[in-house]
């Protein structure tokens, strides 16, 4: 036996979505009920566990011998379910060394995340069943009791013999729709570095990070308090049945002479600036409630497992269009920041669920709560958090690739960017809290906005007209941002020429070391480090100006399957993202045996024993890897007892 593919079915009164795989095999009703299996590409077996059937002794050693390879779309759901099947403890896991993913190798190839969608996209002869859905909540889920159904919670399947046959050609459905995936994508096998990548993913899944479950729970019930005093205060002033209601809140403003179409965050702003005392009062409530969102809290709670430790939060390859991760669960790409100077006490305050005193000391408690989210994160007893993460690493790639000398000397010379590129940009020297200081902004914003063919509109979007910026000031600064960086400028359309050279006349082109050729109704991007980006049936098309471009299939801003299209920029900031999330995995590697538990964006989060220096660890992440000889990186970081932004 070399090759192993698997498909299960489970049941779990524990919400799979909220919860995620390494909550929901905890539950103690947690079973296996179909095992379908194919070995080395021969026809597909079942085996029906919910009826009693056992799996064959010498397919149960193979889920463990690392000379097997084991086979599913989406993975790690097979793994750890069958984990907790031949009775790993709570917290220990099947190595995932020998386990490969098809999930995997259509996010290589930009196809959907779905094994439905991949199957659709390929055209595939075995599509996945349709009707598997309405099966999956038949069997899998609890259900709620009827008269009707004698007051069960769980359909088995001498409830419904007929769906349950069903249920088992579905199973088999799904082997042979994953098996004819990796068959269709044989030619463009998954480079073995990115496989070691998903290995290094997983164990990371695995490890899972600690929570305070106290401050998480606390938070909850502080936040719940909080909740109700704020719509009982504004019930009072405005006597509204429910002032939730935009309708209701939009209609007593404007009973009380102040018009407006939207209550979004950006217009109570703007309306506080000139509100009346009363109206202001219901406005800045109104702001709070809106903060009022224990969301992320709610969903720790969720993923917890029975260790105190939230697990699976990081999908590998997430992001397909640069390989980038995604975040799963509670989110971690987006956590809100934090200013708080006295973050631990308040913190304190929370874990001993002291309302008043929060209320007293820092007036709004939603806010409060929010910007301790990211300190629910905690180590290990007797450890510390190592935080390390690259400085300015975009800017630092796209200064590398496109060869803009002055922007690398700033790098060189430990400069701050944001200054350096408004001195660039104003011909006049800028230092931070110094000479022509109030510059800074600017360059900040522009850096931000114009790195990837942005102009008035990315300004805008970021933020430039609330920090200050008129809007006459934004057409010149696009101007001068670009005069400032014309080996930048000259790199889009350098790319943009390369791409729409290699998807017209299908040659291959190369460009500031990146290679662009088509094959397969695919066009392919060599980035430095030989991975490659992958775009699905590209043509050349035109865009929404008239102009050409080239267009390709992938998902987009609705989540649907459609043509997009692409330009130099874009390709830009794709490659750009793609370079440094391979940046971030060469230190990753590099740092694999520290325990890494957290990977944020180009963060890195280590929990480490009292005795890791974190002046190593920032010199390790700050190695530049040797496929990008004259990159200049920096990490810096600090050392914490809960996980915040420094």
């Amino acid at each position: 036996m070399k090759s192993l593919s698997i498909d299960i079915e489970t049941f779990s009164s524990v919400s799979l979505a909220k919860s995620g795989v390494y909550r929901y095999v905890e539950a103690l009703d947690f079973e296996i009920l179909l095992f379908g299996y194919s070995v080395d590409g021969g026809a597909v077996q079942v085996i029906d566990l919910a009826c009693g059937e056992k799996i064959p002794a010498d397919i149960i050693t193979a889920l463990t011998n690392e000379a097997v390879t084991k086979w599913a779309f989406n993975a790690s759901f097979e793994r750890i379910c069958l984990s907790r099947f031949i009775g790993l403890p709570t917290g220990e896991y099947i190595d995932p060394v020998s386990w490969h993913c098809s999930m995997v190798w259509a996010a290589t190839m930009g196809l959907p995340l779905s094994l439905e969608g991949v199957g659709a996209v390929l055209k595939l002869d075995k599509q996945k069943l349709t009707e598997g859905k309405d099966l999956i909540k038949y069997f899998c889920q609890p259900c709620t009791p009827t008269k009707a159904n004698g007051d069960r919670t769980r359909n088995y399947p001498y409830h419904a013999p007929d769906k349950w046959s069903a249920f088992k050609k579905y199973n088999i459905r799904d082997v042979e729709t994953e098996m004819s995936i990796q068959a269709r994508l044989a030619k463009f096998p998954v480079p073995e570095s990115i496989w070691d990548e998903y290995h290094l993913d997983q164990e990371i899944n695995d490890r899972g990070v600690a929570l305070d479950i106290v401050l998480v729970q606390e938070a909850i019930g502080i936040d719940s308090r909080s909740h109700s005093e704020l719509t009982a205060a504004i019930k009072h002033i405005t006597e509204l049945d429910n002032p939730n209601s935009v309708q209701q809140m939009k209609q007593w403003l404007a009973d009380n002479g102040m018009e407006t179409d939207t209550l979004g965050k950006k217009a109570v702003v703007d309306l506080l600036k000139t509100a009346p005392p009363e109206l202001s009062d219901v406005l800045l409530l109104r702001q709070q409630l809106a903060k009022s969102s224990v969301k992320k809290y709610q969903a720790m709670e969720n993923a917890v497992c029975a260790d105190g430790r939230a697990r699976g939060m990081f999908q590998f390859y997430g992001a397909n269009r640069t390989g980038r991760w995604a975040g799963r669960l509670i989110q971690m790409q987006n956590l809100p920041q934090n200013h708080l100077e006295d973050l631990a006490e308040a913190r304190s305050l929370v874990r001993t669920g002291d309302f008043d005193a929060l209320e007293m000391l820092y007036e709004d408690v939603p806010d409060t709560l929010s910007q301790l989210i990211r300190t629910a994160f905690i180590p290990r007893a007797g450890a510390k958090f190592i935080v390390s993460d690259f400085s300015a690493i975009e800017a630092r790639v796209i200064a590398w690739l496109a060869g803009e000398k002055w922007r690398q000397d700033v790098f060189e010379g430990g400069g701050d960017i944001y200054c350096a590129s408004a001195s660039q940009m104003f011909k006049v020297p800028v230092e931070k809290h110094g000479i022509n200081g109030h510059l800074r902004q600017k360059g900040k914003i522009a850096e931000l906005a114009l790195g990837y063919g942005g102009s008035v509109g990315a300004l805008k979007a970021m933020g430039a007209l609330d920090m200050g910026l008129t809007e006459d000031e934004l057409q010149p600064l696009v101007t001068a941002w670009r005069q400032a960086n014309p080996h930048i400028v000259q790199f889009w359309w350098d790319v943009d020429r390369a791409a729409t050279e290699a998807v017209r006349d299908k040659r291959i082109c190369v460009t500031h070391g990146i290679k662009f050729y088509c094959q397969s109704a695919m066009l392919f991007i060599m980035l430095p480090s030989g991975r490659q980006l992958a775009y699905v049936k590209p043509r050349m098309g035109e865009n929404q100006f008239g102009g050409h471009c080239i267009t390709y299939e992938g998902v987009g801003g609705t989540k649907k399957w459609e043509r997009l299209d692409s330009y130099g920029p874009k390709f830009v900031e794709n490659i750009v993202q793609a370079i440094s999330r391979d940046i971030l995995c060469y230190a990753m590697n590099t740092l694999r045996c520290c325990s890494i538990v957290m990977h944020i964006h180009d963060e890195i989060v280590i929990e480490a024993n009292q005795r890791m220096s974190l002046a190593t660890v920032c010199e390790q992440m700050g190695r530049t890897p040797p496929w990008a000889k004259g990159l200049l990186l920096r990490a810096d970081g600090y050392e914490t007892d809960f996980y915040k932004k420094d």
